[in-house]
């Protein structure tokens, strides 16, 4: 039995963002609970030359669409990063899923060896088959992304475990 494309990426990035989501809202009820400026956590970073929360986000959704368009050879919608607080962070997640939501298997059949360039025209232009941007690029960002946000919440105090990050699979 072969794994689509598809099936290799849509389900995931609902369901990592769909954890996120409720992550975020952990978060929310916690600087509300302990009125602490929602701020404060938005603007919290690991180590002082990583993204903040709010940008962690805003990356992680980014890569959930882009990848996804990609792989369906549609155009990458553009979000303007104007996020500035919890709601927002999460209607660009809800504006994430419902764009992925558009897209369908038959989109993607193929796309494992479809030619994906990234930042065409540039000095760091890169060529992928649509299996090795998926798997060996667009994944490994989306993660990465994700569990820093995940892990700046866990510093920050929220009290969020393995489960709220998972999400509901």
């Amino acid at each position: 039995m072969s794994l689509s494309m598809y099936q290799a990426s849509i389900p995931v990035f609902k369901q990592m963002l769909g954890g996120l989501s409720g992550v975020l809202a952990k978060a929310e009820a916690h600087a509300s609970a302990r009125k602490i400026d929602p701020n404060a956590l938005l603007q919290a970073r690991l180590y002082p030359d990583m993204f903040a929360l709010l940008r962690q986000v805003q990356v992680a959704a980014d890569f959930a669409k882009s990848v996804s368009a990609r792989l369906a050879g549609v155009d990458v919608p553009s979000f303007e990063d104007k996020e500035a607080s919890f709601a927002d962070l999460q209607a660009r997640i809800a504006k994430t899923l419902a764009f992925i939501e558009t897209l369908t298997p038959a989109q993607m059949d193929g796309s494992e060896t479809r030619a994906i360039v990234t930042q065409a025209g540039t000095p760091k232009e890169k060529t992928f088959t649509g299996q090795s941007y998926l798997l060996n690029y667009g994944l490994p960002h989306f993660f990465f992304h994700t569990t820093s946000a995940y892990a700046i919440l866990r510093h920050s105090g929220v009290e969020v475990g393995k489960k709220d990050y998972i999400g509901s699979y």
